[in-house]
């Protein structure tokens, strides 16, 4: 199974909010998800993003893929 950390879109329309998942590769964008370990929140006056630094590394250690923005908005 190929594992990625991506953002699923929550929020209403026009007012985005996002939670950064642990999921399958093969799943759609806002379809199941194995672990939740953060959100980011572009809406607010100061972006807010607030994440489970430890489960991203232990992601990351047993071979989860970060997709490119969670990789920007991280900095890893």
């Amino acid at each position: 199974m190929a594992t990625v950390i991506r953002l699923t879109r929550m929020g209403r329309k026009k007012q985005p909010f996002y939670r950064i998942a642990v999921t399958d590769s093969r799943k759609r964008r806002d379809g199941g998800w194995i672990e939740l370990i953060g959100y980011y929140n572009p809406m607010t006056e100061e972006k807010t993003l607030k994440y489970d630094e430890e489960r991203l590394d232990y992601w990351l250690s047993v071979g989860a893929k970060m997709s490119s923005r969670v990789k920007k908005i991280t900095g890893k």
